[in-house]
């Protein structure tokens, strides 16, 4: 039998894998000619198609009609999907961790600031001087190396950092479970954009094998959508959220470093500058020596008593 703090280290590994091939999968999307609009099309779809009929065998659906299922839906479904896809269309994979995951920190930080007040501690006041000064010193370095510091793509994922920080105070402040939050999502984006997608948008699956079309409408479909969501909170019951958090964290930086070889991406002094300094500013390591996680306090205290 395993004990609860290796189920919780289990449960990382596995969220980790499937983070850092989400970043990995989707620039393998511009590669092989799936726009934005289809993955997220099949993304949900397939979603919608494993998740609706469990609902109604549990007879569990009044929560969906609900305003908040929908509202996280729209934000931290079809806006993040459709900007953090698009994105890897412009630039490298490390870009993602950069702009991307290395801005998630900051941008839920601002984002519980402007809507509800909540005031930064010291540790995000340390972590954006840390990346702004990372930001500056790599925006510094591409401009000398390519005349140009910043990228369209850049901006798709700093915006899709943004939509993750304003999802992710609305789903701590809404207090929804899991479950709901994952199927609400998956559910409320298939109903809203496919219909969209079919009547208005351009389709480009013919430019792209059916192989690869199966391997990522699987993957972002079941693996990112699904299997991920439930796998991280299960990991926070066991380690706490700030363990968790700081580790799985680390998983899109090694993807990116992983496909400098693997996707032959570009691997610059800027992008390296940028690596390091968005990854300390995200990960937090100086708190590591005075955090307990919350399955060590409650041990401690069991023994006190």
């Amino acid at each position: 039998m395993m004990t609860s703090r290796t189920q919780g280290y289990l449960y990382v590994a596995i969220t980790m894998c499937i983070w850092g091939g989400f970043t990995i999968t989707s620039r393998l999307n511009a590669i092989w000619h799936i726009s934005p609009w289809d993955i997220t099309a099949l993304r949900f779809s397939l979603a919608f198609c494993i998740l609706m009929p469990i609902l109604l065998y549990k007879k569990d659906t009044a929560f969906l009609f609900k305003k908040e299922p929908f509202i996280l839906a729209m934000i931290g479904g079809v806006a993040y999907c459709l900007t953090s896809y698009s994105a890897f269309h412009f630039v490298p994979a490390a870009h993602a961790a950069i702009f991307l995951n290395g801005c998630i920190p900051l941008c839920t930080a601002l984002a519980g600031f402007f809507l509800y007040k909540q005031p930064f501690d010291k540790h995000t006041w340390i972590s954006l001087v840390i990346m702004m000064t990372a930001i500056s010193a790599m925006s510094f370095l591409m401009y000398e190396e390519t005349g140009v510091a910043f990228g369209f793509g850049d901006f798709l994922f700093f915006c899709s950092a943004i939509w993750w920080g304003i999802f992710t105070v609305l789903l701590r402040q809404w207090k929804l479970s899991a479950w709901h939050s994952m199927a609400g999502v998956a559910i409320w984006s298939a109903i809203i954009y496919v219909p969209i997608y079919l009547l208005f948008l351009p389709k480009h699956l013919d430019q792209a094998t059916v192989p690869h079309l199966v391997m990522q409408t699987l993957f972002h479909g079941v693996f990112v959508v699904i299997i991920a969501t439930l796998a991280y909170v299960e990991a926070i019951k066991r380690l706490g959220a700030f363990k968790t958090g700081s580790i799985v964290t680390l998983a899109p930086f090694i993807a990116a470093i992983i496909a400098v070889p693997l996707l032959n991406e570009p691997l610059s002094l800027a992008i390296i500058c940028g690596l390091i300094g968005m990854g300390i500013g995200a990960l937090q390591p100086w708190r590591w020596f005075a955090y307990k996680d919350s399955l060590q306090t409650s041990l401690e205290q069991q023994h006190k008593d």
